[in-house]
């Protein structure tokens, strides 16, 4: 696969990786006149600079923040964190800094005074998270939203970024070979994440990026739990449910790899041999034409309007997706990000969205039948220079393609 006449690697250049990544944004930067950036976010942090942090719970989130500041025409960003030792080998001395706390008022005011020795007065940056100590503290800095900045620069990915992609969803995919046979009336959900995440430790992912679910879906909305929407209620975390015979069990799980994420999903059914009926079958085939339509005419210059467009055709004129989720997302640092295709931002948002060689969709259209239940997967394509090409790889058992 090429992208942008460059061939995606087999192992990808993490080096390479991260400056090209620091130069997507400086070239951001300096369209849209800003004067830096300032984030919070573990994802943009890891996007920013390459440094990996442990994870942790929500309740120490906080105290254990990793932050990255950007600055317009500099070489190298500035990394503050309390894991020095996860900072990229690259990175100079001068530009490691201790961690500092902006939930709390004298880290907010010691990350402000940073500020305004990096930038100088009146200086302009974007930020994608602001507590309100840190609110309080910064005198002389105009904030703006991130997002225009980020969003430019992660919507389409490098060689090196397609090829950590490729290689969590490999490493995603093998783990679910051990998972699936497991899949017998009396395991838990439990069960089934204990085996997975053993698995891709095993097999090399750096983090888990998701709960995995293992979700049992009811043949009606009616008889699933009751949501603000009226829709179905999908993802629900996993529980020591016992799963029996014949459950119809939609699968979403994701780990990361040189900071990037894998999206796996797939229908499963119950049992010691399980086969899905004429009606299940019938679904998955539904489900296989629209995801066939949606890539044939998937290429550089298309709209993500055209996509949607056949997508709908395929399934006799209805719109083969949740209503409060999507036909595709992107993915990258984080598990659902840009490009969006199908969602309420509504026809005039997905005809301005032009497919260009890097940018990733993860297709997982729903084909739901009220009192029959469903199917839904996902698979992973990137655009490439003249086309598409598979970032995921995965049987669909006990499905069978026609």
């Amino acid at each position: 696969m090429t992208v942008d006449g460059r061939q995606v690697p087999a192992e990808a250049d993490r080096v390479r990786m991260r400056v090209e990544r620091h130069g997507k944004l400086q070239h951001q930067l300096a369209d849209q006149g800003l004067d830096g950036l300032l984030l919070l976010g573990t994802s943009a942090v890891a996007y920013a600079t390459g440094a990996q942090s442990p994870g942790c719970d929500s309740g120490r989130a906080a105290l254990l923040r990793t932050v990255a500041v950007v600055v317009a025409g500099a070489e190298h960003p500035h990394l503050f964190t309390p894991y020095p030792e996860g900072a990229p080998a690259e990175l100079p001395a001068d530009h490691l800094h201790p961690a500092v706390v902006p939930d709390v008022e004298d880290g907010a005011a010691s990350l402000a005074g940073a500020l305004r020795v990096l930038f100088g007065a009146g200086a302009t940056v974007g930020c994608d998270e602001v507590p309100h100590p840190l609110a309080r503290a910064l005198t002389g800095v105009r904030l703006v939203p991130a997002s225009g900045v980020l969003g430019a620069a992660k919507l389409r990915k490098t060689v090196d970024e397609l090829a950590c992609i490729r290689q969590a969803q490999h490493i995603n995919e093998q783990a679910m070979l051990d998972v699936q046979p497991l899949l017998r009336s009396g395991v838990t959900q439990t069960d089934l994440s204990a085996r997975f995440l053993r698995r891709v430790v095993e097999l090399g992912a750096e983090q888990n990026g998701i709960d995995p679910i293992w979700q049992p879906m009811p043949s009606s909305r009616a008889d699933g739990p009751w949501t603000v929407h009226g829709d179905l209620a999908f993802p629900l975390p996993s529980a020591r449910r016992e799963l029996v015979e014949g459950d119809v069990i939609w699968v979403d799980t994701g780990i990361h790899v040189g900071g990037y994420a894998s999206d796996f999903g797939r229908t499963w059914i119950v049992g010691d041999d399980p086969r899905p009926t004429a009606r299940q079958q019938a679904q998955f085939e539904r489900w296989r034409t629209v995801v066939d339509a949606v890539l044939a005419v998937c290429k550089p210059g298309v709209s993500a309007l055209e996509l949607g467009r056949a997508a709908r055709a395929a399934e006799g004129g209805r719109k083969p997706w949740i209503e409060h989720f999507y036909l595709a997302h992107g993915i990258g640092t984080d598990s659902a990000e840009m490009p969006m295709i199908g969602t309420d931002l509504g026809d005039s948002f997905d005809e301005r969205l032009v497919m260009a060689p890097g940018m990733v969709l993860v297709l997982e259209p729903v084909i739901w039948d009220e009192g029959a239940a469903g199917y839904r997967s996902e698979d992973i394509v990137a655009i490439s220079d003249d086309g598409w090409t598979p970032l995921s790889d995965h049987p669909y058992d006990p499905f069978v393609a026609a």
